[in-house]
Formats: C-alpha cells, sequence, structure tokens
C-alpha cells in the first residue's frame, strides 16, 4: 500500500475476494457518489436554499427537514443503479424493492445529525448493507430482520470542515477524505485502530435525571475525576451528531454514550437499531472498538422492526466494557458502585449526593 490510497483502488482489490463482493463495492462506489453529490449541496450552504425547512412529517416526530428528503432521493437514486434489491431509508415507513434479482438490501440514515443543518456542525449519512436473501417482493422487509454481525459492509459519510468516507468490509476500518478538485475519495493512513482506554466521553449531561441509575453512577465516577475512583480527569464531548461523535472516537479514542431513559418514547432507546446502531458498530468492532446497547453487544442483536430503537454505547473498549459491568453490578439508591476506593464496592452514600 502506498501513502495515499484511493478508495478505488481499494474497492477493486476487495471485489477479488468474491462474487458477492464485487457486488459490496459496486454499492460503495454508488454511495460515494452520493456523498460528492450532498457535499456540493452542502458546500453552498444557504445559497443551496433553506436546507433546515420543514417540508413534512417524519417517523421520530422530529419533522422532516428539506435536506432530508433530498438526501434520500439521491441515495435512494444512486442506489437503483447499483446492485441493490431493496432500500430501507429512516425516512421512509417501508423498504422499497429496487431489483428483486440483486443481490445486496441497503439501510439508510440519509442525514444523521439534521438539526446541526443551519449551525455548521457536522452531519453525515449512515449506511449497512446486507445480503438481499430470497422473495424480496414478498416481504422487502427480510433482509434487514437478521443480526448486525450479519452485514457486508458498513459506514459513514461525514460532512464538516472536509468531507470523509468511513467504511469498513469487514475487514479493518478506513477512512477516506474527499478531494474536492478531483472527486476522488483518498485514505492518507492506514487501518483505523481505537486505543482501548480514553479520558473523553460523549453523553448529553442535561437528561441525567433521566437514566438508569448504571448510568448516573457511571457517569458521575467520570465527572469525579482525579478525586473519585478513577484518579484521572475525564473531558466531556457532545456534537449532538453521532457522526461527529464517532468520527472523534476513531481518530483518537473514546466511549459515546446514548442511554434509555425515563422519558416518552425513550424507554427503549432513541437510535435506530438497523440505520445507526449496527453500522456504527460494524465499523468500531472493526477498528478494535465495541458497541452495546449498555450490555448487549449490537450485532448480536435481531431488530424485529424495521425502525426498532434501540440504546447506544460505543468506543474505547475498556470503557464500553465498564458501563456493561456497571449494569451486571446493580446500583440502588442506597447502595451505589462508586465513591473513591474502588468501583462497585458499597457505600452509604446515595447517587444523588454524588451528584
Amino acid at each position: 500500500m502506498t501513502d495515499q490510497l484511493r478508495l478505488d483502488s481499494y474497492l477493486d482489490f476487495a471485489a477479488g475476494r468474491s462474487t458477492q463482493m464485487v457486488a459490496v463495492c459496486q454499492t460503495i462506489h454508488a454511495i460515494a457518489g452520493a456523498g460528492r453529490q450532498i457535499s456540493r449541496i452542502l458546500a453552498r450552504g444557504p445559497l443551496a436554499g433553506n436546507l433546515g425547512t420543514i417540508v413534512g412529517d417524519s417517523i421520530d416526530g422530529d419533522g422532516q427537514k428539506a435536506l432530508d428528503a433530498m438526501t434520500h432521493t439521491i441515495l435512494r437514486e444512486a442506489l437503483a443503479r447499483a446492485p441493490v434489491s431493496v432500500f430501507a431509508s429512516e425516512e421512509a415507513d417501508e423498504p422499497e424493492v429496487l431489483d428483486p434479482h440483486a443481490p445486496l438490501a441497503v439501510a439508510v440514515d440519509p442525514l444523521d445529525g439534521s438539526s446541526n443543518i443551519d449551525t455548521l456542525a457536522p452531519i453525515g449519512t449512515i449506511f449497512s448493507v446486507m445480503p438481499g436473501g430470497t422473495c424480496i417482493n414478498d416481504d422487502p422487509t427480510a433482509p434487514f430482520l437478521q443480526p448486525g454481525r450479519n452485514q457486508l459492509a458498513a459506514g459513514f459519510l461525514i460532512y464538516g470542515p472536509q468531507t470523509a468516507l468511513v467504511v469498513t468490509l469487514g475487514a479493518g476500518t478506513r477512512i477516506f477524505t474527499l478531494d474536492p478538485d478531483s472527486g476522488a475519495f483518498i485514505a492518507t493512513r492506514g487501518e483505523i485502530k481505537v486505543p482501548r482506554t480514553t479520558r473523553e466521553y460523549a453523553i448529553n449531561g442535561s437528561n441525567l435525571r433521566h437514566w438508569d441509575p448504571e448510568i448516573r453512577a457511571y457517569i458521575i465516577e467520570l465527572k469525579k475525576g482525579r478525586n473519585g475512583p478513577r484518579g484521572e480527569d475525564f473531558n466531556t464531548r457532545w456534537l449532538a451528531s453521532m457522526v461527529g461523535d464517532a468520527f472523534r472516537i476513531l481518530a483518537r479514542g473514546g466511549i459515546y454514550l446514548y442511554p434509555a431513559d425515563q422519558r416518552r418514547g425513550y424507554r427503549a432507546g432513541r437510535l435506530r437499531l438497523i440505520y445507526e446502531a449496527n453500522p456504527i458498530a460494524m465499523v468500531m468492532e472493526q477498528a478494535g472498538a465495541a458497541a452495546t446497547d449498555g450490555q448487549t453487544r449490537i450485532l448480536d442483536m435481531t431488530p424485529t422492526a424495521i425502525h426498532e430503537r434501540c440504546p447506544l454505547v460505543f468506543g474505547s473498549a475498556d470503557e464500553v466494557t465498564r458501563v456493561a459491568e456497571a449494569y451486571h453490578a446493580g446500583v440502588t439508591t442506597e447502595s451505589p458502585l462508586f465513591k473513591t476506593r474502588s468501583l462497585y464496592r458499597k457505600t452509604t452514600s446515595t447517587i444523588d449526593e454524588l451528584a
């Protein structure tokens, strides 16, 4: 491999692994092409129109923005020219059959972080590539209702100061940066390896009062810093854009938490298992990180509905494990997990006192 690796060369090499991988690589080409188009629109900002305008209802109840609808259409058109049998989008109620004889199924979140459209914060496109299966016309949802470990490829595009494509074909994770002059996606480093340990965490701390006691206790442990049981200070990072937080974790480590909580609509988690959690989990695991719903490996979960939600914890493996251990140990308000001596020893303080 040279110091700079073009996406085209990477996919051409990977396509030699199997006939199925040829189709996968053709599909990644199509997604990259859609990403170029979306990147050009975003680079124009308000000159391209009011991209944040609400133009319709959305499945999550937040309203569908103009750019949500636009990116959905761009991706659908790109994948209709790829070997894709069925297309599922977070912006659509049901999957759409494109070519029942094609070998692949693709699920996308066309625009992650759409609340950031008008603020110049990172936004992105998340994708998951699955085997297409048979009898697509009978049940277009079937290819997506299988564990995420069956994904053939996954990744995301991130649109920020630069546009980058993060992709895994099941043999490591790579980052390709878009060269706006040539239109090529180019990698300037090798496979990504996320450090096992970290001192950065990403979570929306304003929801602390709604979290499970285990998540509250874990975050309080981090907030106590060098005076707490960890003996070192931690920094908080939260972009309200999962692709932005994921990209940072791939670059330098960290942990991201979007737990379930007690608010209406959040009790089963908020992120979509198929469109968001599964592809991010595959990217992270292929980079040496981990991804769970707090306790269970994401890629071992079997969806039962196309828009099923789940909690999501991903990033540096040691911290993801620590969250699972917190759930395993259990917490009560009379006997919290964390004080100043060691993890999971019982004390007489309450979580509310620690907070």
